[in-house]
């Protein structure tokens, strides 16, 4: 017989008024939205997802500043930061001590009313995921045909042509993508930045049209006070394989070593788990 697990526990989620009212608790077996938002119809909206943990919340302070970039970008009503902060308080303490991830997701609303909505959600991290954590994992690349202007720093909730690529590399025996552009430049990852290692060397893609990642920023300042030189940097696939190491960074996922590329074996070395440490330890910082 396989071993008994815990069912994970049952989301909490949180509605915000989205113009600076109340927040009320949701029940998550009643629906939240109606079938002409424009958030299911569209993909308009944004989103910023992270840590939480022992009743803690991971890197708040950059998500709620870029979620504010996200939200004048996509010319979205300016949400009441401190509104977004009181709801995730409430469902963090409410969620317990155990580690899940957090989602605020904010649509453009009601075609019909012109109403934003808004809610902040609380549940348990996948089990893939753990997976992902503990083992790393192999990526394939794909070149990104579309690219968002510099000028346009929105965390969005289009993420159809994502979830396509996952699907397309899980299927060739992958399980994530690493986007570069038709030059060949390294972008990001489908969900993640990506970050390089190599001698006392931090580096990051520097590539127009891609946003700073909140984890990667948390990284590198830790990383610089504990000696540590990083920059971002354009580097190519060749460079990636020329690495010591290459690592994936989310705010849920946390770091996680790239072990394959393109089906080229990348070795685990000697500093991995210092790395990891010192990764994990700067999200919490």
């Amino acid at each position: 017989m396989s071993p008994r697990t815990e069912p994970a526990a049952a989301p909490i989620t949180y509605v915000i008024e989205p113009y600076g009212g109340s927040i009320r608790r949701h029940n998550h077996a009643l629906p939240l939205l109606y079938p002409d938002d424009l958030g299911i119809t569209r993909g308009d909206g944004i989103f910023e997802t992270f840590l939480v943990r022992g009743g803690r919340v991971a890197n708040m302070q950059r998500h709620l500043e870029r979620f504010g970039a996200s939200a004048s970008a996509m010319e979205l009503p300016e949400p009441h930061l401190e509104k977004w902060r009181e709801a995730t308080l409430a469902a963090v303490e409410e969620w317990g001590e155990g580690e899940g991830k957090c989602t605020w997701t904010y649509t453009r609303g009601r075609a019909s009313t012109g109403i934003a909505s808004a809610w902040v959600t609380v549940e348990a991290i996948d089990a893939a995921t753990l997976a992902e954590r503990a083992h790393g994992v192999e990526v394939i690349s794909l070149e990104r045909t579309w690219q968002l202007p510099e000028e346009f720093p929105a965390k969005t909730i289009n993420y159809a042509a994502t979830m396509a690529a996952l699907r397309y590399a899980r299927a060739r025996g992958a399980q994530d993508v690493i986007y570069v552009d038709a030059a060949g430049q390294v972008l990001e990852g489908s969900r993640s930045t990506v970050i390089t290692a190599k001698g006392s060397k931090l580096r990051t893609p520097q590539a127009p049209g891609v946003m700073r990642g909140t984890t990667q920023q948390a990284i590198f300042a830790a990383a610089d006070a504990a000696g540590w030189r990083c920059k971002a940097k354009a580097v190519d696939l060749d460079y990636l394989l020329g690495a010591d190491s290459v690592w994936l960074v989310s705010s849920t996922r946390g770091p996680v070593r790239v072990t394959a590329l393109n089906g080229t074996v990348l070795p685990e070395p000697d500093n991995a788990a210092q790395l990891r440490e010192m990764m994990n330890a700067a999200v919490w910082a």
